[in-house]
């Protein structure tokens, strides 16, 4: 079937006509509208319509919206057009390596002029020139073209092979080496996959959400979308924003190469700015640049916490500044396209603040996680993000209609993560093997198919046992191909923290001598931040006493980089979110196994996972580490299926109420509560206390606590 990716163009009426032509004609293959744009060395050249099927060179449509021209002056401006995007074309292809044989290039490239009505051109005039009722027969007399060269006339229209690593590396001396092995997954990851077309190159003229799990190419997406608009608009301010700072020089990468792709040129970083979501006085955000421009304070996060609690600082910080823009009169919006990554990390002030200041047309494009909170099927409706008028109706309703570009897009592969780790990342995320009960649960248990699991047996339903596997449409191939479960997956516990520090710098001492990983492919994750540069100093230490650099990312390193050059990053939650790697150590596990808070914390050992491209060691230590190492083992002795009990909506409940994050006050009563059982306890094992010090109501509330259930 022939896909049909609507991107940008003038020519709406003429485009429509071109894919009726095409549609049922083509079996295989896509239609491009209004991509790619191309540069010369003297023009960028905006492509109509782009022919990409199995069998065929690329067919190039130029889209002519007027009569037939009748003298030779209008035919010679008809024929160099034609040139021009041919040209283009030929030359962006040929860059290709994989395009080429030696000095032999491999495809033949068309270039055909559509008229609305009949076609009768002067014999003199060169080029093809057809009416859309010929474009047809133009097609399916094209020469025919090795079937082997269409994947690499894809990637190279796609653009994606630009994401491959910039720095070549060193020739392996073993084929199936770790260093190999990501090489080849990096060579696999070439074509954007039909949802990924549909989010990079399709823009509304409105906001437009992009949302999938972790690891579906969100991020890639925006770049190539950002460097896209900036293009075909160089004129329009576009702002990229971003919730974890160490994705800023990730962006910024990413943007450059493609944008030189696109206009062979450096991006206008005036005009295509990337800005953190928060910003300050220094360093520019999207609230600090609103705030600014509005003449309001700007908050930075001392502040903000001091007024609005730590965990409530920025949506604080966003929502005063939207009660105070809502008093005036009229604002002078600063973007005309804003894209936003990493939206369910943001409050929804921020959407409210990023709508007013965004210009009439509102294209705002906003991608997020569609399993950041594992209990949480989702963000907020647009309706609900971005507000309502003063009729009180959704300011944002979001519709796919046929023929039109996507304005929800959902990136149903993913590319990060194994199916293995990804499995068990859920199934410790929810608690699936915790006696005595999960941690959590969607609402909707038929959402598990929407995330790409299929039923084993069983069926989803409250309080029906089930059976779930990762779908093979879910996940690329080349996983299975090229990695093994047992070495994709593999977990540690010891008795203590040093001697976890003495195996992760072991094993990745390993990992670069004799695996040929490079320090860039290494990720250390410590889940707890709050402890993160105190454990971070112990591995440090032990890495340093076997000749490895390292560093504490945002601490001992920029705020915005994760990776330095020969030098492993260790990175505490919130730095690693965002990110990923070939390798990474989970380490301290057993922070998220037990405690108050629970979702909380087995949230974040779901994150923590799923930053690995190929391998996880999940390690930790003492007893809690020993109670969550029997949980993986039983996922693993599993074959990497889930089987549990769906919660009813009663459990469903319950888990919420135990596990559910704390409020402030909630928190330092619980301290205190926690505390005064301790204080007893250990007066009782000193002989300082008895329980005769109890009354006897006291005593048999005890008794009956303590009894088993």
């Amino acid at each position: 079937m022939l896909e049909v990716i609507h991107g940008e163009t003038a020519k709406n009426t003429e485009a429509r006509a071109l894919e009726d032509q095409l549609v049922g004609l083509v079996e295989d293959g896509t239609l491009y509208i209004g991509y790619p744009v191309l540069s010369t060395a003297d023009v960028t050249v905006e492509i109509d319509a782009l022919l990409l099927f199995p069998g065929r060179g690329p067919v190039a449509f130029i889209l002519s919206q007027g009569p037939l021209p009748n003298t030779p002056m209008d035919w010679k401006v008809v024929a160099d057009t034609q040139d021009q995007v041919f040209f283009a074309l030929d030359q962006s292809l040929r860059r290709h390596e994989s395009l080429r044989r030696g000095r032999e290039f491999l495809v033949d490239i068309h270039a055909v002029t559509v008229f609305p009505g009949t076609t009768s051109r002067p014999a003199e005039v060169h080029g093809s020139y057809v009416s859309i009722g010929e474009v047809g027969e133009f097609v399916t007399a094209l020469p025919e073209l090795g079937m082997g060269i269409y994947p690499a006339i894809k990637a190279a229209v796609d653009r994606v092979t630009t994401i491959r690593p910039k720095k070549r590396r060193a020739l392996s001396a073993n084929g199936h080496s770790r260093g190999a092995i990501i090489e080849k997954v990096d060579s696999e990851i070439a074509n954007l996959d039909q949802w990924q077309q549909f989010a990079t190159i399709e823009t509304v003229a409105g906001p437009q959400r992009i949302r999938g799990l972790a690891g579906s190419g969100k991020t890639i997406v925006l770049a190539l979308k950002a460097a896209y608009l900036h293009s075909r608009h160089p004129d329009w301010t576009i702002a990229l924003t971003f919730f974890t700072r160490s994705l800023y020089e990730q962006f910024k990468d990413l943007i450059r190469r493609f944008t030189f792709e696109h206009i062979n040129d450096e991006p206008d970083w005036t005009k295509l700015r990337l800005l953190h979501a928060w910003g300050s006085n220094s360093s520019p955000g999207i609230y600090s640049e609103i705030a600014k421009s509005s003449g309001f304070a700007i908050h930075n996060f001392a502040t903000a916490r001091r007024e609005f609690g730590r965990d409530n600082a920025f949506e604080g910080a966003c929502r005063e500044l939207l009660t105070q823009i809502n008093q005036l009169p009229a604002v002078e919006p600063l973007f005309d396209v804003v894209l936003i990554d990493e939206a369910q990390d943001l409050p929804q002030p921020f959407f409210e603040l990023v709508y007013q200041f965004t210009k009439d047309d509102k294209r705002i494009v906003f991608a997020y996680d569609e399993l950041q909170q594992l209990s949480e099927t989702g963000m907020p409706s647009a309706g609900d993000l971005f507000g309502r008028d003063d009729d009180q109706r959704p300011r944002v309703e979001l519709n796919n209609r046929d023929g039109q570009p996507h304005e929800d897009i959902n990136l149903k592969i993913c590319y990060r993560n194994t199916p293995w780790a990804l499995t068990l990342a859920h199934g410790l995320g929810f608690g699936l093997m915790r006696e005595p009960r999960p941690v959590q649960h969607f609402d909707d248990p038929t959402y598990w198919e929407d995330i790409g699991y299929e039923v084993v047996s069983g069926e989803l339903n409250p309080g029906s046992t089930v059976r779930l596997k990762r779908a093979k449409d879910s996940y690329p191939s080349y996983f299975e191909d090229l990695l093994q479960p047992e070495d994709a997956v593999k977990v540690a516990s010891f008795p203590s923290s040093l001697e976890q520090a003495r195996w992760i710098a072991r094993s990745i001492k390993t990992n670069i001598t004799e695996d040929e990983l490079e320090a860039e492919d290494i990720l250390i994750v410590l889940p707890d931040a709050y402890t993160s540069r105190s454990e971070a100093a112990m591995i440090i230490g032990e890495l340093q006493a076997l000749d490895m650099d390292s560093h504490l990312a945002g601490f001992t390193s920029s705020q915005d980089q994760l990776f330095e050059p020969g030098s492993i990053a260790i990175a505490n939650i919130h730095r690693a979110k965002g990110n990923e790697a070939p390798m990474v150590y989970v380490a301290n596990s057993q922070y998220c196994y037990s405690g108050p808070e629970l979702i909380k914390l087995r949230n974040t050992l779901f994150t923590a996972i799923t930053r690995c491209r190929a391998w996880v060691r999940i390690s930790g230590w003492g007893p809690s580490m020993t109670a969550l190492e029997q949980e993986i083992k039983k996922i693993i002795d599993n074959g990497y299926e889930l089987e549990f009990t769906i919660p009813t909506p009663l459990g469903l409940l319950e888990y919420r109420q135990i596990h559910r994050d704390l409020t402030p006050e909630e928190r330092r009563l619980r301290g205190r509560q926690i505390g005064g059982l301790s204080a007893f306890l250990d007066g009782v094992k000193k002989g300082e206390l008895s329980l005769e010090h109890l009354s006897s109501e006291q005593l048999a509330e005890l008794k009956k606590l303590l009894e088993p259930s």
